[in-house]
């Protein structure tokens, strides 16, 4: 079978799983998400100290969007086994965005009260240890009231009821363990600067055999791979082999979406006069961005076929590039002129997705305009 034409027959096939996607998560995905959102929502309101809540409430809000629509992989599980996973998956999600929140506030010793709260994504998906729970010892603000220890309890009560979570747990913990040190990392480079993060992405992936930066880039959003396994600990059949494959090809997801985020926070700073690079600050010039994401592009569409659900996982790839490329204006033609390769090695897959993302993004902004802007005519 040449080339062009198995790749013609695994986006039929993708293309056939979006339409089984879109079934099932609609039906049976949204309304479980939306009642755990609303369950957490009403935790975080609870929450004592004003700043802890304020930042869960902002996350709630603000990365709402994350925790609808990472369910989305929770669509290959069983109907039995679905609102299990989802309810996994959600609290994980939140975990991660309140996490990334937390680090991100000034303190005096960063990595270690990085370390120190990132154990609760590490507890989350260990079903077999006892929580460690006391993730705010570094913090100046601790009064949470139980949030997110509750998080945790929710999360690894979920995932250690799903019948090969113990299959999928050494892979799933690795990538939260990496997860963990880049984003510890890279919040701690304005006090540590970047020679810190650096080191250790060069000696990470000399370890793996890969370029640093994609390792990065990939252990940025590693909570993308650990949902996949999520997904994966539903299926009683799913082995460690096919976990850690599983893994594999959401690294190039994980890239992706770190790299486009980036690309889409830029051309936002830019239009508002700022500039922060984050983990773009690593490429030399577009050019060598643009390089980077049509490789990772290319090399997750030759490895879907020996994927368990491989078509579907593509899927999923193909809607995390149109929703960050849907992001970029018509006007951000240097950012546009990165990204267009990428969505060309997508086509005609991407198509539909990035059609809905348009029109999503579009209708978020009409609801967001304040009635004045409403009752002006174009």
């Amino acid at each position: 079978m040449d080339a062009q034409g198995a790749k013609q027959r695994l986006f039929a096939r993708a293309a056939a799983a979006l339409a089984l996607m879109s079934a099932r998560y609609w039906t049976t995905v949204v309304p479980v998400a939306r009642r755990q959102m609303r369950c957490w929502q009403t935790h975080a309101q609870a929450i004592p100290d004003p700043a802890l809540r304020a930042l869960a409430l902002t996350k709630l809000a603000e990365e709402r969007f994350n925790a609808q629509t990472a369910p989305t992989f929770a669509t290959l599980a069983r109907s039995d086994q679905r609102p299990r996973t989802v309810e996994a998956i959600v609290a994980l999600q939140i975990i991660y965005d309140y996490l990334d929140g937390l680090t991100e506030q000034p303190v005096s010793e960063p990595l270690r009260n990085g370390r120190e709260l990132f154990r609760a994504l590490n507890d989350a998906i260990s079903p077999s240890r006892a929580p460690h729970y006391d993730y705010y010892r570094y913090s100046a603000h601790s009064e949470d009231g139980g949030y997110l220890r509750r998080l945790v309890d929710t999360a690894q009560s979920a995932f250690a009821r799903l019948p090969a979570s113990a299959a999928v747990n050494e892979v799933a913990r690795a990538a939260a363990v990496r997860c963990a040190e880049a984003q510890v990392r890279a919040h701690a480079v304005p006090r540590e600067g970047a020679a810190p993060l650096e080191r250790w992405a060069i000696d990470q992936a000399a370890r793996e055999g890969i370029h640093w930066r994609e390792l990065l880039a990939g252990a940025a959003s590693a909570v993308i791979s650990i949902h996949a396994l999520i997904a994966a600990a539903a299926d009683a059949q799913t082995k460690p082999k096919q976990a850690a494959r599983i893994a594999m090809f959401h690294r190039s997801t994980c890239v992706l979406a770190t790299l486009l985020d980036g690309l889409a926070d830029l051309a936002r700073d830019e239009r508002s006069g700022e500039s922060e690079l984050g983990y773009l600050r690593y490429f030399p010039d577009r050019d060598a961005l643009s390089n980077e994401l049509v490789d990772v592009t290319r090399r997750a569409i030759d490895e879907a076929d020996d994927v368990p659900h491989g078509a579907h996982h593509l899927m999923t790839l193909a809607g995390v590039v149109a929703y960050y490329t849907s992001a970029l204006s018509a006007s951000e033609s240097s950012s546009r002129a990165i990204v267009a390769p990428v969505q060309r090695e997508l086509q005609p897959l991407i198509a539909p997705t990035l059609a809905f993302m348009r029109t999503w993004r579009f209708a978020k902004r009409l609801r967001e305009r304040t009635p004045e802007q409403r009752s002006q005519r174009p």
